[in-house]
């Protein structure tokens, strides 16, 4: 990273302890603006807690987490209108309309011109001819897109990604896919994947940020883990992490 940049997401020796149970370990990564950085690990190892305390929902037991030079969660009303998340996890209020919940959390985030913003998306991301429905009417893969045309309504400039295309087919998954390395190409934001799709780590992320247990396994390319442990593809480089099998050794010639 480059050093003289300030990162977009600085996370400093983070500690988060609930009660008996240690959810995240002292862990440390510098994110720069405008990069793809992939958050991975198995359950347990600390993902979830890591973006909620980025996110200003989790107050650290201790270290530091800033985030466009935000100290979440104390300045977090100074950088939330510039930031913004997605999870097929987190349901909306089923009752409302798609345009209902878009224009809710339009008006959160303070968009200008919500009516044309919340078209524009529908039309994007190919929403318009349910855009009117019960957003509990909808199919999983509807409610995926939906929650995907709501983190990017106020154009985030860091965007927090939790399993973007779970529930999509792989065409549509193709297509989301394809529209977030568009919208990073465009506004130059800063997007943390969590994802278990190694296939759609390689392709969208620059860096890989391997989680075990609370802490930083390994932090890399997608190419030099591939490269340092030997294998064709990140799954394999995942399950090795996953199975404390380490990296390849150098033979001596």
């Amino acid at each position: 990273m480059d050093t003289t940049t300030p990162a977009a997401i600085a996370v400093d020796n983070l500690v988060k302890r609930y009660k008996a149970a240690t959810a995240v370990d002292g862990i440390t990564f510098h994110i720069a603006p405008g990069s793809v950085t992939g958050l991975l690990g198995g359950n347990g190892a600390g993902k979830t807690t890591t973006i909620a305390t980025i996110m200003g929902l989790v107050t650290p037991t201790s270290g530091t987490v800033r985030v466009l030079g935000a100290t979440m969660p104390a300045e977090r009303y100074r950088v939330l209108h510039r930031m913004n998340f997605e999870s097929p996890y987190v349901d909306m209020p089923m009752r409302l309309t798609v345009r209902q919940n878009l224009t809710v959390f339009a008006q959160l985030y303070g968009v200008a011109d919500m009516k044309a913003r919340i078209a524009a998306l529908a039309s994007e991301l190919d929403l318009t001819e349910f855009v009117d429905r019960p957003t509990g009417k909808l199919s999983a893969g509807q409610k995926t897109r939906v929650s995907l045309a709501k983190s990017l309504l106020n154009r985030p400039d860091v965007l927090l990604l939790d399993e973007p295309t779970a529930s999509l087919d792989p065409d549509t998954a193709d297509w989301v896919r394809g529209h977030l390395e568009r919208y990073r190409a465009e506004t130059g934001a800063t997007i943390l994947l969590a994802s278990h799709n190694m296939n759609e780590v390689e392709r969208l992320c620059d860096r890989v940020i391997i989680m075990k247990r609370g802490r930083v396994e390994d932090d890399d390319t997608p190419q030099n883990l591939l490269s340092r442990y030997g294998r064709e593809n990140l799954e394999e480089v995942f399950l090795d992490v996953a199975r404390g099998r380490g990296e390849k050794r150098e033979t001596v010639g």
